[in-house]
């Protein structure tokens, strides 16, 4: 094999092993010796290379015009010089002249390695960033093989990632040397290489999981429709399914839950409940708060989507959830606002609107009666009008407040005198008499 082909098939196998196209390797190769011959000869040479790409032959051409009195031989060349290379030669023209590259090939070989050297590092870099680009939102495994304050360092097999302490489950522990599966959550280009980073506290975690466990999702019959999760504590899931056969929660449970044990296992032991979805607001609601049962929903209002869950009074703890992120959790997934309420706390309201709507109405039909004894004329037989009038106006508009009044006290009012004030009291003895 001439040193040619050796060539030719060095750089076949770098472009099968580090994934880089022949056809840049080659195109570093011939910079390499362009730069070499300028080097060796003056940076203002006219030269180019060319690597046959069926071959591999490797040309390195110089381009010179053609002069009577050469004053610059690295531009130029005389003309007899030209003749015996080309006998068509004329002054003023260009011809190109072939140069051996053996005399400067090893400067080229140096220049060529490091360049190859630099780009195989990019083209592996840029080929690891599209790969880990393609696989954000993915499941993958790896091992642990550095922990620094919290942070986890995972060996990914073809680079390094990061599971920074907010992307890991509360309370979670890791070992040097575990393996753990986790979500590509950020992929990006740094100085130093690629930065990747993981997440075991998003939602896609449990989704990728379920896809592998439950072979009716990755078959596309059971869809999961959306995912709410309090990491460590607990993660709702809608689901549903296009075949009426298949209960979407009893695939995903499956028998004796031997489908979501592994899930709850590599979350560990955070609970997981399973709603079908529905779209009856009321009955998805009701669902959406397991493991509370016996739920009553009501609609408080559809355009804001408030609505009220009424509870056993014995269950309302569980259907809130310690610290509310049992009801947080069924609010986001339904996309309603949701208030809780026990039974009797609703009963307890309903009283007490019954007493206040009682109340009101009393006080309305007082305020009724007041305004209706205000607007009625005070009507006593034998007295005259005038003097009924001075009396309403003094505050005396009923048989009743005269009765308690004494004949002085009339007769004290301003145009009554003691006659009219003994003639009313007289009347209202008679009345209630009567």
């Amino acid at each position: 094999m001439t040193d040619k082909n050796k060539l030719f098939s060095v750089l076949e196998q770098i472009e099968r092993d580090r994934n880089i196209k022949k056809e840049d390797i080659f195109a570093v190769v011939e910079n390499a010796l362009v730069a070499a011959y300028k080097k060796q000869v003056g940076k203002n040479s006219n030269v180019i290379a060319k690597i046959n790409a069926e071959t591999g032959e490797m040309q390195t051409i110089v381009t010179k015009t053609i002069v009577q009195n050469v004053k610059n031989p690295v531009l130029e060349i005389s003309l007899s010089e030209a003749k015996k290379i080309n006998a068509k030669s004329e002054i003023g023209a260009d011809i190109k002249i072939t140069v051996d590259a053996q005399e400067f090939s090893r400067i080229a070989a140096q220049t060529a390695k490091q360049v190859i050297v630099q780009k195989v590092r990019e083209s592996e870099r840029d080929f690891l960033f599209a790969e880990m680009r393609e696989k954000i939102g993915q499941l993958v495994n790896g091992i642990i093989y550095r922990i620094s304050n919290r942070t986890i360092i995972v060996d990914l097999g073809t680079t390094e990632a990061i599971l920074p302490a907010s992307e890991q489950i509360p309370k979670e522990e890791f070992k040097i040397g575990q393996n753990i599966r986790a979500v590509i959550t950020k992929v990006d280009k740094t100085q130093k290489g690629i930065s990747v980073v993981l997440s075991r506290a998003t939602t896609s975690i449990v989704k990728k999981l379920f896809e592998i466990e439950v072979p009716e999702i990755y078959d596309k019959v059971v869809t999961i429709l959306n995912v709410v999760r309090d990491p460590g504590v607990r993660t709702k899931l809608s689901v549903t399914s296009s075949n009426p056969k298949v209960d979407p929660v009893g695939a995903c449970v499956g028998i004796k839950g031997t489908r979501v044990k592994p899930i709850i296992d590599e979350l560990r032991g955070e609970r997981v409940d399973l709603i079908p979805y529905s779209l009856d607001p009321l009955k998805f609601i009701a669902s959406a708060l397991s493991p509370a049962k016996s739920v009553v929903v009501n609609i408080v209002s559809k355009d804001s989507k408030k609505s009220e869950a009424i509870v056993p009074d014995n269950i309302l703890s569980l259907a809130i959830g310690q610290g509310g992120h049992n009801v947080r959790l069924a609010a986001k997934l339904t996309g309603w606002n949701i208030d809780v309420k026990s039974l009797s706390q609703k009963n307890a309201e309903a009283k007490s609107k019954s007493v206040n709507a009682g109340k009101e109405t009393m006080q309305k039909n007082d305020s009724k009666n007041n305004i209706e004894n205000q607007s009625q004329p005070l009507a006593i037989k034998g007295i005259g009008p005038k003097t009924l009038e001075i009396l309403k106006t003094s505050g005396y508009d009923s048989v009743e407040k005269l009765a308690r009044a004494t004949s002085e006290e009339l007769s004290a009012l301003s145009g009554i005198g003691t006659k009219s004030a003994d003639k009313v009291m007289l009347c209202v003895k008679k009345i209630l008499n009567t």
